[in-house]
């Protein structure tokens, strides 16, 4: 009995009672073959812990079993988490992923890496961009596979878009401050140009209105940071506006009222609850203690749906949003 290391498919073939080329099928799904022998060479090849080249089963399928990942700003602080999920799923679907990071809008960084993977005969292409904020000029007409784009907002309405439900984070922080039983709910947030700060508050709206409620005060709308947060609470108080809990557009802005919430002796979440969004565990953790209840927008998640869908017999076009969850902590 060969040992498992030196395994070969020609041993396959012998122990099974059939021709290399049967054993090559049945092992990569081929047709012509009764399910009998498909059952049995698996069988061997299993017992046997049989180790196919990836490479030469590569050849054998005509594919590469390679996806293409083309990012705008891998490293940032949202594509990030896109593209790990992006790159776990595909390794646990045992393909291979070929990575460039471009500017999605400079024509010619674009040209070079479509003709780079182009070149690799990739069996699919994940484009990962940086969120609602930034069209990417669609590419999938470069290619002839499947292309799906990951937290990359697509010009051309036909492509395969994934995105975070930002809406939805709206409308679950402020129906969670409701359930707690908050009835004058503030809204702190960003750029009032930011399509997600749009988004999380026509979210916050609606669900006031199905509670039979009006929102506490007007949206104040400033920079994504912890000193916004923090002046905007402050400003919201010295005004005189009635609340009893805020719902903060990101964690940053969270932080900034929870400071301020602790200076002027105000507790947390006995006198006003507080919800954020993102889930950053360098923001909403200190020394490994949860300090604000926030939504997670579910971006690894985000990037694994849409490897997955690269990958998928069924794809269909159009935005695809995911949900995101609530992550309970003190603030509220």
């Amino acid at each position: 009995m060969p040992s498992n290391r030196s395994v070969r498919l020609s041993d396959i073939a012998a122990i099974a009672g059939v021709s290399i080329s049967t054993a090559s099928k049945a092992l990569n799904g081929g047709d012509r073959i009764s399910a009998e022998t498909r059952a049995r060479v698996r069988e061997v090849a299993e017992r046997l812990d049989f180790q196919p080249n990836a490479l030469a089963r590569s050849f054998a399928l005509g594919r590469s079993r390679t996806i293409g990942v083309l990012t705008y700003r891998a490293t940032s602080t949202f594509a990030g988490p896109v593209l790990i999920g992006a790159v776990l799923q595909l390794g646990e679907l045992q393909q291979a992923s070929l990575v460039f990071d471009e500017d999605l809008l400079v024509p010619r960084q674009m040209t070079k890496s479509i003709r780079a993977l182009q070149a690799r005969r990739i069996d699919g292409l994940l484009v990962v961009g940086d969120g609602h904020e930034r069209v990417s000029h669609s590419v999938t007409h470069h290619f002839g596979v499947p292309v799906t784009y990951a937290f990359a907002a697509s010009d051309h309405p036909e492509d395969v878009v994934y995105l975070p439900d930002n809406e939805g984070a709206g409308r679950l922080a402020t129906r969670h401050l409701v359930g707690v039983g908050a009835t004058r709910i503030a809204h702190i947030t960003g750029s009032r140009d930011s399509i997600a700060a749009r988004l999380r508050e026509r979210g916050m709206r609606a669900e006031l209105e199905a509670a039979g409620l009006e929102q506490a005060g007007e949206t104040r709308h400033g920079s994504w940071s912890h000193d916004w947060g923090a002046a905007a609470m402050s400003e919201m108080l010295d005004s005189g506006v009635e609340i009893d809990a805020v719902f903060c557009g990101n964690d940053h802005i969270g932080l900034g009222v929870l400071e301020v919430c602790a200076v002027r002796g105000l507790r947390v979440p006995a006198d006003i609850a507080v919800v954020g969004v993102d889930n950053w565990e360098g923001v909403v953790l200190d020394q490994g203690i949860r300090r604000l209840t926030t939504v997670d927008l579910e971006l690894q998640r985000l990037g694994r749906l849409a490897a997955a869908d690269v990958l998928s017999p069924e794809r269909a076009p159009g935005e695809h949003l995911v949900a995101p969850t609530l992550v309970l902590g003190p603030s509220s």
